[in-house]
């Protein structure tokens, strides 16, 4: 019970947490520019733009109670899990040494640039490669079956609030944990051998400034139903909150598109750029059959694993089936 009740405190303590997206300070700023975007741009009252912001029927939708139970139970998950997966700094330490085998590499070949050169470099460099590694596992997870087969957890939700961050299938939780040590582990141990131990990064409250910057500026607008856009040339650059629930979108115009997190300048460059649009009632979700669940949780842990299962075995039977075609060619030859 113990143990339970600390897991418990621990997953509540990530509202307090301004390393996380669900820190309750990012969540007050996106309730204010949600307000000002309602009152100036849809021309809406206070009143009805409250109404609007803490709309009963998304809040206590079927997709967001899913939402809310599946943050406490990864929680817990990945408690377990994240004490087995390889380290940060195991990475980052095996990178670094391994710099050190080519004889045309300096180390410490910029040890003499002014360190708020350095924090300023290593600042940008970390945000960019996280923002880039994240656009790049996310585009795998809709091109590759098997990933899309765990991420149509997420695009289950068929109502978006901020906690749908989280709705996600704990083994995709596990390859976005690596994901990130492996990134992190890249900057830190480049910076290290070719600037030394001066390198830092700029934080506001533990985050870095500028992914500090994103998420008060209304990260948590993403998911969410209030549809804010930005001018077009800034969606080139940024997504906005409305372009990533067109992400969301079952219509197939959307599929596909926008796997940016906070840049745009991905899609742009990969072709998966889609401007924000005005539709009344965005449909959400995916299309399944009418007989599954898509928010109980055995719908959500489970179908994943059968259907990875299923494509597995599938790809087996194909495969000797062509050793078989194969074989019989060669002995005919």
């Amino acid at each position: 019970m113990d143990t339970l009740n600390f897991l418990f405190l621990d997953s509540v303590f990530e509202f307090f947490n301004p390393k996380k997206r669900i820190f309750i300070g990012y969540i007050l700023t996106s309730i204010i520019i949600a307000s000002f975007w309602l009152i100036v741009f849809k021309k809406t009252n206070f009143s009805q733009s409250i109404k609007k912001i803490f709309d009963r029927k998304i809040f206590f939708s079927r997709s967001a109670k899913s939402d809310y139970l599946l943050f406490f139970l990864n929680q817990i998950i990945m408690s377990i899990i994240n004490p087995l997966l390889i380290t940060q700094l195991a990475i980052a330490t095996a990178i670094f040494y391994y710099l050190h085998s080519f004889s045309w590499l300096n180390s410490g070949a910029f040890n003499n640039t002014p360190e708020f050169l350095i924090i300023t470099l290593f600042t940008i460099f970390h945000f960019v490669l996280e923002d880039f590694s994240k656009f790049i596992v996310h585009r795998f997870m809709h091109k590759w079956p098997i990933l899309w087969a765990l991420h149509k957890v997420h695009h289950s939700a068929t109502c978006l609030t901020p906690m749908t961050v989280f709705r996600t299938h704990p083994i995709e939780g596990v390859l976005f944990t690596l994901r990130g040590a492996f990134t992190q582990a890249i900057s830190i141990s480049v910076f290290v051998f070719f600037f030394g131990s001066n390198v830092d990064i700029a934080t506001i409250l533990g985050a870095n400034i500028f992914i500090f910057a994103f998420n008060i500026a209304g990260a948590n607008l993403r998911h969410s139903h209030i549809d804010i856009s930005y001018w077009k040339w800034v969606e080139f650059i940024i997504i906005s909150p409305a372009q990533h629930q067109l992400h969301h979108s079952v219509l197939q115009q959307h599929h596909d598109k926008n796997f940016g997190v906070a840049l745009a300048l991905w899609d742009w460059l990969f072709g998966s750029l889609h401007h924000s649009e005005k539709i009344n009632q965005l449909k959400l979700g995916i299309e399944i059959n009418q007989k599954e669940e898509p928010h109980s949780l055995t719908s959500l842990y489970f179908d994943p694993l059968k259907e990875i299962l299923f494509i597995t075995i599938k790809r087996i039977k194909r495969l000797k089936s062509t050793l078989k075609i194969n074989k019989t060619y060669f002995n005919w030859s």
